[in-house]
């Protein structure tokens, strides 16, 4: 997905999240925005995808503020907020692939920036996919050997648990999650600290810290992994805003909530509208 002009100014305020989140001290605050802004009018075109250039923000905030992980507060707080949610939440989702597809789907609203009342409604809203392809994935499901499960942020993994053991009882499904902390991403350090390692079972990184995938910085491994399996499920925006630049052959299923205008315009619905698109 190339970037729309309104994308410019989602970056710019990534910017200013980024650097506030990082450091409270005011002039280095101030030296990484500059850096960070430089970043935006050198790579931003019509013609860029956006997270690259996310990306290369997020390098210059660590670089110049010297914190590696600027989210971390953030993120152990949106995994408390997401365990207390998801159990609310489960109570209210029937097994089976679709009850669980939409229960992981439910995990894609958590926003830690909106006020917890807020995101506790959005979590009793009914789901409905307006793009649903669900019935394909699950047929293609039956005859799938491996599967590359794309995990999005931290707080999302409680509700990708069901979905993840119902996959496994067709597939070899391999949770997939980044090398070193990008935004609020999940890592490694993340499930440790929510305390899940156990249950989320095999997993590998990208090999990088990228929101969505890059394939010009992805690891060999992982690359390779991605070629190799028959089916792909892809959790989250970041994932559509890359992956969908790649030929659609049939094995990637897009599981999301359009959260910004120009992702809703490409995948033609309206925004806030869930997906669940195979391509």
């Amino acid at each position: 997905m190339k970037a729309s002009p309104e994308c410019r100014d989602c970056l710019q305020r990534l910017v200013c999240q980024a650097t506030e989140l990082a450091t409270d001290h005011e002039p280095v605050r101030a030296k990484a925005k500059e850096k960070g802004l430089e970043v935006i009018g050198k790579h931003f075109s019509l013609d860029a995808i956006t997270i690259v250039i996310a990306t290369k923000i997020h390098d210059v905030v660590k670089k110049v503020t010297g914190n590696p992980d600027p989210y971390r507060e953030m993120k152990d707080k949106e995994i408390a907020m997401a365990r207390e949610l998801f159990r609310e939440a489960i109570q209210n989702h029937r097994d089976g692939f679709k009850g669980l597809l939409k229960l992981a789907a439910l995990g894609n609203a958590i926003d830690f920036f909106k006020p917890l009342e807020s995101v506790k409604a959005d979590m009793k809203r009914r789901i409905e996919f307006v793009i649903d392809n669900s019935d394909k994935f699950e047929a293609k499901l039956k005859h799938a050997q491996k599967m590359l499960y794309l995990a999005d942020n931290a707080g999302e993994v409680f509700f990708d648990l069901p979905l993840l053991h119902y996959l496994r009882h067709f597939a070899r499904v391999i949770y997939v999650i980044k090398e070193a902390p990008v935004q609020n991403d999940i890592t490694l350090d993340d499930m440790k600290r929510a305390d899940v390692e156990a249950d989320v079972g095999e997993v590998m990184t990208t090999g990088t810290a990228t929101p969505g995938i890059d394939f010009s910085v992805a690891s060999e491994e992982f690359k390779g992994e991605f070629a190799a399996s028959d089916l792909v499920f892809a959790k989250g925006m970041g994932y559509w805003e890359t992956l969908s630049e790649l030929p659609a052959e049939g094995r990637v299923f897009y599981c999301l909530r359009a959260k910004c205008r120009p992702v809703a315009a490409s995948l033609g619905v309206p925004l806030d509208s869930y997906v669940a698109m195979l391509r």
